[in-house]
């Protein structure tokens, strides 16, 4: 094959005539020169709004997740502007989009509307912020740190430094416990219960001494401590106390450390933390007959 039958065959496939719109015929190097300028709109818009980010939001004081929202919208927008130019540059009229519209409403039909609820979600959550980048979430029973919110999906880090890519949709249709969503303050309790006849007042003043005690508990609110119970085999009491919420692991440790200096000041004071036991009450109308065997020698 010789080098002018392969320029003809390649011209030819160039100006293969794929769709007309409006007059305008869309051929398959039009599609392929649209292609690959769309690459490239996608890389030079993810630049852009990276550089925006460094140069500009930086020095802004404004929160981190709040930078990371705005990112993300300057990224959209500047793809949304790059397509529509890329679009006019190669003489691909904006009505296609009508054409691919009905397309894409067919494939909704067909279950890619998981795909397009996500997306829309992923806006709703950039623009709402009902979850931001660095918030400690809950989400059934995943627990973790938000670390990046994307058009389909947000990353969680969780507490075993494993990751999870949860649907944006999840965020909206779904119970979410949002730790840190107005401030990083959070109120925890510890509870212990104690023997009965115990002192109840001392009780409460150790714990409210041992939480005081700690860097990390605030001073206000001040620890709170209810006597929350009768119980049946004890005085329950429930230690509260605020503290700056920073990771969950730092709860569990500031809690953990609680409970050890609970023990040892009730056993320095002799107040004895409760353990299940029971009473048996035996009641007859005679005497109960006990009899005991010897039983044969070894």
């Amino acid at each position: 094959m010789s080098w002018d039958t392969l320029v003809d065959l390649f011209v030819s496939l160039w100006n293969f005539r794929l769709i007309a719109v409006d007059g305008k015929a869309i051929t398959l190097g039009k599609l392929a020169l649209g292609v690959f300028l769309l690459f490239v709109a996608h890389y030079l818009a993810n630049r852009i709004a990276k550089t925006f980010e460094k140069r500009i939001l930086d020095r802004l004081e404004i929160e981190q997740s709040l930078k990371a929202s705005l990112s993300k919208i300057s990224f959209y927008f500047l793809f949304v502007l790059m397509t529509v130019f890329v679009l006019h540059l190669i003489n691909v009229p904006v009505t296609v989009f009508t054409v691919f519209g009905g397309a894409l409403a067919i494939g909704v039909g067909f279950g890619s509307q998981n795909i397009v609820n996500n997306f829309i979600s992923g806006l709703i959550i950039m623009i709402e912020r009902p979850v931001n980048v660095g918030d400690l979430v809950e989400v059934d029973t995943l627990r973790g740190v938000v670390e990046e919110i994307g058009a389909r999906s947000t990353k969680i880090k969780a507490l075993d430094n494993t990751h999870y890519v949860v649907p944006n949709s999840a965020f909206l249709e779904k119970n979410v416990l949002n730790w840190t969503l107005s401030d990083d303050i959070v109120r925890s309790k510890v509870s212990v219960g104690i023997a009965y006849g115990a002192d109840t007042h001392l009780a409460e003043k150790l714990l409210v001494d041992i939480a005081k005690k700690q860097g990390e508990v605030l001073s206000q609110p001040e620890p709170l401590v209810i006597f929350s119970a009768f119980g049946d085999n004890s005085l329950n009491f429930d230690l509260y106390y605020w503290s700056r919420m920073r990771s969950f692991m730092q709860l569990q440790r500031l809690a953990s450390r609680i409970r050890f200096e609970i023990d040892d000041a009730f056993r320095q004071h002799n107040v004895v933390i409760a353990f299940p036991q029971r009473d048996i009450h035996i009641d007859t109308s005679s005497p109960i007959d006990v009899r005991l065997h010897q039983g044969p020698p070894n």
